[in-house]
Parts: C-alpha cells; sequence; structure tokens
C-alpha cells in the first residue's frame, strides 16, 4: 500500500519505571485517518517488532482513534538485569490500504526497592535450636541484598531479649540458657533497612533444647526385702521408682539397670519393677552359707553416659522343703550266697541317703513301704535306721525258685515321697558239665566250596540255671599241606568254616575235636569231614607247546613227525579225554586220533595240501588244540557235570615241493624250530639276561683297556735281531658246518657288493656264485664265518660257494726257529727289525666275497 502519515504522535520517546504493573500507561498516541477511508482503520497499531524482543508491552484502544502504550507485567521491567531501552515498531493501516509504520523508544527508569533477604528465611521462618547451657555465641547468620547495591543495616525487636543482630547479619546469644529457669522460646523480628529508609521485615524462632544436666533420684525408700527360695522366673521383688529433675513437667524417661553381675534378678529397664530372673537355690552354695543377696540399682535418663544415681538394696532368702531325701546310689545290686540264714544284715540304707535342705524341720526323713518281687524275704528293722535284713533263708534248688536269681525291692524314704530300688542277686553255683546234642558230627564238603563257607555247625547245653555262656573252639585235627588250621568255629554259634581250599586228591577225610566251655567246665566231640569229590582238575598233556614242519607232499594218514600228546588228570580217568583242535585247523587238514577215549593221541593229517588251484594258501598253521574230560559223560550230564578243559599249541609249517628240476636225487631241509613263549611270571628272564650282557660287555671293554696299557708299556722301540714276535697270540675261530642234503637253487641275483650273479633257495635261503673261477685276493684279514638263525635256531641262511665246502683253518703262530713260508696267494714282504704278527686267511670262496651281501627277496 501507499506510505502515509497516519500515526500521530509517532516517532517518539518516552519513560516507564521498573518493576511497574501490568496495566500501567506508557505512552498515547493517535491515529489520523484519510478522508477517502470510509470505515477508518483496518489493522488496529500493532507492535510488530521490538529491539531487544519483548513482550513487556502491548497496545489498547482508548476511543476516538486513540491509543496507548501499556506494560503487560510479564517479564516484570528490572533495572538492574534487563535492558534500559527497547525500540517498538508500530505498523496501522487504514480501509483505503494506507499504511504507516513508526518507532516509540521506551527508557526503562531505575527506581530505588526495598532489600531483599536470601537462602531459607527469605521463603520461611527459621527454626533455631539453643542448647541449655551453651556459651554465648554466634547462633545463625542472616543473609540479605539490596538491588541498587546499598549498604543495608539490621536490627531486631522486641529488644529486651538474649540476643543481638550486628551489622553483618549475625545473630548472637547474649547469655547461657537453664531449661529449667529461663523461657523456652523466642520469636524475633529482623528488619534490614537501605540508606533511604526502605526495609524488609522476616522472623526468626529460637527454642532452647533441654539437657541432661541433672541426676535422677531414688523415690523408694524401703531397702530390704524378702522372699522365698526357688521362685520362678518373672515372679515380683520389688518396684523401684525415682524422678528426674530435668522432667518435672512431664512424666520421667529414666533407665534402670543392675550395676553388679547378678544370675537372680533383673530390673525392667523401663518400669523399674525387680523380678527373679535364675534359679534361687537356698540348699546350695553360696546361698547355703549367706542367704542375703545384695543387689545395686542403677538410674539415668539416657543409656549412655548421662548422670546417674545408685542405690543397693537386699534380699534375704528363705529355706523351704523343697528337696526330697537323696540316696546315691539311688539303686542297689547286692549278692547273697544261697542259704543265708534269717536275720543277716544286707544294707544300711542310713548311710547312703540325706535331705540337703538347710532348715532342721526340712531335713527330716524315714524309711517306710519296703515292696517288691520276693520282698517277704527281707525287713527293714526300723523306720529310722534303715537296715534292711533277710527274714528266711533261700534255696535256689526250691521248685519255687526256679528260674529266680534276682530279687527287685522298693523302699520309701519318707520326707517328700523318694523311692530307692534294691535288688538282691542270689549267685548260683556252676554245677553241670557242658553235654553236645551229638558225640559226634559228620559234614560232607564238595572240593570246591568256597573259602570262608560254613560247612556245619555244633551245639552244646548247660544245664544250670540260668545257662551259662558256651564258648567252642577246635582243640586237635584239621591241618594238612602245611595248613596249621583248615577249618574255623565261631566261638559264640558252633558255626564251622574253611579257612582254605579243600583237595580230595590230598586228603579226602579230616577229622576235628570241638570243645565247648563255660568257663569253668568243658565237653568235646568229634566232627568228621568228608571232602567230595569233584572235577575240579584240568587235563595236563605234554608237550604243551611244538613246533615243527612238514613237506607239502605229506601223505594223508601219516603220523605227523610221530607226534603225540599225553595226557593226565588227576581227578578223571584216562579213557575220559576228549581231543579236537579248537583254532587254526584251516581246511581240516590235521585230527587227532583216536579223538578220544584214551590218555594218548597222535597228530594225524586228515586231508591233502592244496595250494594248486588256491584252496589253500597258509603255510604255517598255528593249532589250538581243547582236551576235555568228558568223554565218559552223557549228553544229559554234561550240562549238570563240571568240565575241564586242558590246551595244547603246535606250530606247523608246511614246505613247498621245489620249483627247479635238477637230475640228482630230491631232497628237502628238515628244520627244526623251537620257540620261546613269554609268560608274565617270567618277567625277570629278559631283565637277567639284559643284566648279564651289559655285565659282560663291561668286562670285554675294560680287559681290552688292560691289554691295550699292557701292549703300550713293554713294546720295545727296535725289533729283536732274531726276528722271534714279541707277542704271540693264538685265535681260534669258530665255524658251525651245514650239512648240505640236495638243495635245489631256484632263483638268481646279483650281489650289490661285487656285482657278481649267485643262485639262491627260495625256501631255506641257501645261496652260491653262478661262476667259481675267481681269483683269491691274499688279505691280512681273519675269517670270520656267520650263520644266519631261522625262527628254529638252525643255520640256513649261509651262502654257499660250491658242492664242496671249504674246511676251516686254524690260524698258525710264528716261532723264532721257523717262519712261515709266503704262498704265492697271501705273500707279503717283511721289514728287517720288525715283528709281524700274521694270521693266514683260507681260501676266499663266495660265502665270504658274499657275507654281508642282501638275503634273497623275501628273506631275511
Amino acid at each position: 500500500g501507499r506510505r502515509t502519515r497516519l500515526l500521530k504522535g509517532l516517532p517518539a520517546t518516552c519513560t516507564v519505571e521498573e518493576n511497574a504493573a501490568a496495566g500501567v500507561s506508557v505512552y498515547t498516541f493517535n491515529v489520523t485517518v484519510s478522508p477517502m477511508s470510509s470505515e477508518g482503520v483496518e489493522i488496529l497499531p500493532t507492535i510488530v517488532n521490538s529491539n531487544p524482543l519483548t513482550e513487556a508491552f502491548d497496545i489498547e484502544s482508548k476511543g476516538n482513534l486513540e491509543y496507548r502504550v501499556v506494560t503487560t507485567g510479564n517479564p516484570v521491567l528490572d533495572y538492574e538485569t534487563m535492558p534500559k531501552t527497547f525500540d517498538l515498531q508500530i505498523f496501522v493501516e487504514d480501509t483505503s490500504g494506507r499504511t504507516d509504520l513508526n518507532i516509540l523508544t521506551v527508557r526503562v527508569i531505575d527506581k530505588n526497592e526495598r532489600p531483599v533477604f536470601r537462602g531459607n528465611i527469605a521463603i520461611q521462618t527459621v527454626m533455631i535450636y539453643v542448647l541449655e547451657g551453651t556459651p554465648p555465641e554466634r547462633i545463625y547468620q542472616v543473609n540479605a541484598t539490596d538491588p541498587e547495591n546499598a549498604k543495608l543495616k539490621y536490627s531486631l525487636l522486641p529488644a529486651p531479649v538474649p540476643f543481638l543482630v550486628l551489622e553483618s547479619g549475625d545473630i548472637f546469644s547474649t547469655k547461657e540458657f537453664d531449661y529449667e529457669k529461663d523461657q523456652r522460646c523466642y520469636f524475633l523480628n529482623i528488619t534490614v533497612t537501605d540508606p533511604d529508609g526502605l526495609n524488609s521485615t522476616k522472623t526468626v524462632n529460637i527454642n532452647i533444647i533441654n539437657t541432661d544436666d541433672e541426676k535422677p533420684y531414688f523415690t523408694t525408700k524401703q531397702r530390704i526385702y524378702r522372699i522365698p527360695e526357688e521362685q520362678s522366673p518373672g515372679t515380683f521383688v520389688a518396684n523401684i521408682t525415682a524422678k528426674d529433675p530435668d522432667d518435672e513437667d512431664s512424666p520421667s524417661r529414666l533407665f534402670y539397670s543392675i550395676q553388679s553381675s547378678d544370675r537372680y534378678f533383673s530390673i525392667n529397664p523401663s518400669t523399674g519393677e525387680l523380678q527373679v530372673t535364675g534359679r534361687i537355690d537356698r540348699d546350695a552354695l553360696p546361698l547355703r552359707l549367706h542367704p542375703n543377696i545384695s543387689v545395686t540399682v542403677r538410674v539415668e535418663d539416657s543409656p549412655t553416659g548421662s548422670p546417674a544415681s545408685e542405690m543397693e538394696i537386699t534380699i534375704i532368702i528363705d529355706d523351704i522343703n523343697d528337696n526330697p531325701p537323696e540316696c546315691n546310689p539311688s539303686t542297689f545290686r547286692k549278692e547273697a550266697d544261697e542259704n543265708t540264714i534269717a536275720g543277716t544284715f544286707l544294707l544300711d540304707l542310713r548311710n547312703y541317703c540325706k535331705d540337703i535342705d538347710v532348715g532342721p524341720s526340712n531335713n527330716r526323713f524315714n524309711f517306710t513301704g519296703l515292696s517288691g518281687f520276693g520282698s517277704n524275704n527281707f525287713a527293714l528293722e526300723s523306720a529310722v535306721s534303715g537296715r534292711l535284713v533277710m527274714t528266711e533263708s533261700i534255696d535256689l534248688e526250691n521248685p519255687a525258685n526256679l528260674g529266680v536269681e534276682v530279687y527287685s525291692l522298693t523302699v520309701r524314704v519318707q520326707d517328700i515321697a523318694y523311692i530307692i530300688y534294691i535288688y538282691i542277686r542270689i549267685k548260683p553255683v556252676n554245677e553241670f558239665f557242658p553235654v553236645f546234642d551229638n558225640l559226634s558230627y559228620e559234614f560232607s564238603v564238595p572240593e570246591i566250596t568256597k573259602v570262608g563257607s560254613s560247612i556245619g555247625k555244633v551245639n552244646a547245653r548247660d544245664k544250670d540255671w540260668p545257662p551259662s555262656v558256651i564258648t567252642y573252639s577246635i582243640v586237635a585235627g584239621g591241618g594238612t599241606r602245611g595248613y596249621t588250621n583248615i577249618f574255623w568255629i565261631s566261638p559264640t554259634k558252633g558255626d564251622v568254616k574253611i579257612l582254605a581250599r579243600l583237595d580230595y586228591e590230598t586228603t579226602q577225610k579230616h577229622i576235628l575235636t570241638v570243645q565247648a566251655s563255660d568257663e569253668e567246665k568243658t565237653a568235646t566231640a568229634s566232627v568228621t569231614v568228608n571232602v567230595l569229590e569233584v572235577n575240579d582238575e584240568e587235563p595236563v598233556c605234554s608237550p604243551n607247546f611244538y613246533s615243527f614242519q612238514i613237506p607239502v607232499s605229506l601223505a594223508v594218514g601219516t603220523n605227523i613227525n610221530g607226534f603225540r600228546i599225553e595226557c593226565k588228570d588227576r581227578d578223571s580217568d584216562p579213557r575220559s579225554f576228549r581231543y579236537f583242535i579248537n583254532e587254526g585247523n584251516v581246511n581240516n587238514h590235521f585230527t587227532f586220533l583216536p579223538s578220544a577215549g584214551s590218555n594218548v593221541s597222535r597228530l594225524i593229517l586228515a586231508s591233502r595240501f592244496d595250494y594248486e588251484s588256491g584252496l589253500d594258501t597258509n603255510w604255517v598253521y598255528r593249532l589250538r588244540v581243547h582236551i576235555t574230560d568228558d568223554n565218559l559223560l552223557s549228553t544229559r550230564d554234561k550240562s549238570a557235570h563240571l568240565i575241564k578243559t586242558g590246551t595244547v599249541t603246535l606250530s606247523i609249517r608246511v614246505i613247498p615241493n621245489p620249483t627247479t628240476v635238477v637230475t640228482t636225487t630230491p631232497s628237502f631241509t628238515v628244520v627244526t624250530k623251537r620257540e620261546n613263549l613269554y609268560s608274565d611270571s617270567a618277567w625277570y628272564v629278559p631283565f637277567v639276561i639284559t643284566l648279564g650282557s651289559l655285565l659282560l660287555l663291561g668286562l670285554l671293554g675294560y680287559l681290552g683297556f688292560l691289554l691295550t696299557t699292557w701292549v703300550r708299556t713293554h713294546r720295545p722301540l727296535a725289533g729283536r735281531a732274531d726276528g722271534t714276535p714279541l707277542i704271540h697270540l693264538t685265535f681260534c675261530l669258530s665255524s658251525q658246518t651245514m650239512t648240505k642234503l640236495n638243495t635245489v637253487f631256484d632263483g638268481e641275483a646279483r650281489d650289490p657288493v661285487t656285482g657278481k650273479m649267485y643262485e639262491f633257495n627260495t625256501l631255506s635261503g641257501a645261496r652260491r656264485w653262478k661262476k667259481s673261477n675267481e681269483l683269491l685276493q691274499p688279505v691280512p684279514a681273519v675269517q670270520v664265518t656267520s650263520s644266519a638263525t631261522d625262527d628254529g635256531g638252525q643255520g640256513t641262511g649261509r651262502a654257499e660257494a660250491t658242492s664242496k665246502k671249504e674246511p676251516s683253518r686254524k690260524m698258525k703262530e710264528p716261532t723264532a726257529e721257523t717262519k712261515p713260508a709266503a704262498k704265492p696267494s697271501a705273500e707279503r714282504s717283511e721289514t728287517p727289525g720288525q715283528d709281524w704278527l700274521r694270521l693266514q686267511k683260507p681260501k676266499e670262496g663266495p660265502e665270504d666275497r658274499g657275507l654281508f651281501s642282501p638275503a634273497p627277496p623275501g628273506r631275511y
């Protein structure tokens, strides 16, 4: 719209006081309407903006196009904390579209304000508590500020009070207060005034607090009390009362206690009521000697550290008749022999009884009321004396007394009813011997009965009354095979048990002598133990292990190597053995004949071997032969009888036929194999062998060391003139002779050491050179002939040079008279002045050249 001057009186500057209330007029202006505007103002004058931004002002209409700027009171103008000048932009628009915008500048004028209290006193009445007896001191700090930061002045009303306030606002007490004498509450009006006389007032409430500064005092005058003994806990004794000067206007809150450590009485800490707490026994120490109990009672108005008063009271304990007579012991056991005459004195009860009451009138007693089983045989001489006597003789053999051994009596000790018990035992006489139910016993026991099992029982009785305790023991018999006692008998029950395993084959019958004793008299009985035979022994066969070799072409039905086993069984007939191969009999090539009914049986080849068709593949058979002792038992009896089994192990190696045909008569090498099977019980064997080998090795090393030392110390610097050797050594070389039985060499191989071809036997490992025209080389060495050992322990792996075997040669010892002649194959020159130890080596054959050659394939 068009800008026209519509706001009359603007722009302008005006003022307003701080803290002005809402609705206070700040400035008045008019709006001039254009003659063209028939309807007046379209938009009333409005504060569209202010600098700084505020909502403290608004515009109100006064009518006739007159308006005024007023305060809103939100926020209240504050000269000290808010901006001091505000620029208000006022906008107006009439109906014709003309507008006007002008600025009204409002300045805030400072105004003197009342002082303002700070802290708790500004929002409430302050409560201050002062303990009585507190010396004069500062009790509170009043804090107030003036908006204009003017210096303030403090004062209090009413004036005649024991307090003052300083210019700093500190309130001080001016005296030491006594709660019981002085005023107990004060209201102080604290006024703070600025230099222009404006002031503010607040109230401070000061309360004087009572303290425990006075000692309580007792109001109870009685000091001695008397009560009977044995009063129950909680029984009232006395009511102790006291007062506290600090609580004159109200009931005293006092605390009562007993100072001395007292086990008889206690006091209620609040009421002062004295009560019985523990048992009061006038007849026990220390009250028996001093029946008066002194108790110190303490009263205080606080349980901790406050002033207190004490008072001693005395309680006298009166005796009552509260104890019955007591007899120690209260049960008597006496013995009297049979036929004791009437009138015999037995017991004086007065020596054992007493009444512990202190008063003479309370400790008298007498004896009455003798009763109980058999009391007609006894009596009391008088009620006062308490002497017990027999009135008639007692005979245990009398049928009326049969089975009676103890008489039970009771006596009443009269004061307060008290009963004592008396037992009179009549001692029996041991007149009879123990008697066994049988003069002899016979028990039958299988020999396999477990150790510790009961095999029978003996029993003996004694006619004495009461029956005597009988103990059993074995006094003879029952020992064998190094065992002192094979049997044991229960001392109290008579059960006979075995302590060691029975053996029918050793002893078939045991005769024992058993004794029964009642500590004074004894009796014996004979016990016969028959040992029943049981098949508990295994067949034992010889040999139980065997190893041999057979040719593959062995005829069916042949007794293999003439082998047979012979078995024994300590508890079985020789015809009871049955033989069968349990393991290893592949294709059932082997059997035993006879298979049953004899203690001797032979190993028979039952069927031929068939390796060509592949039916047989095993060349080694390990047979596990079982020998049972059930041949004479029927099929039904076998399930009920114990059957034992023995075991024999056989190792059979089948030797195949030669694969290469030779013109000589075919033959085979028989190798006997012996095996040592390790047994857990022979654990020490490898240990002993190892230890012996180590000791032997150490000994040989030590001897070699001594020999070397001796040679070094005795060897001359030059040889002797006659050329005689200084050392004469004789080497004895042992060789093992191998018997050649037309060996067939069915394979060839090359020696990796010499490169020569040699032939070998695939089964025995025997070898020979294919060509034997090699020249011997003279080597000053010692010939060593080795023999390989197979599983059977015989040499089968030594290489053979030709069909003619070289004999072993002994080493020649040179002497001073004769020198060995040089041979063409082993000639060596000798240097004058030197001694030679010369060892003649025999002609080297292929078996020596190939000594360390590898074995043929598949052989070790």
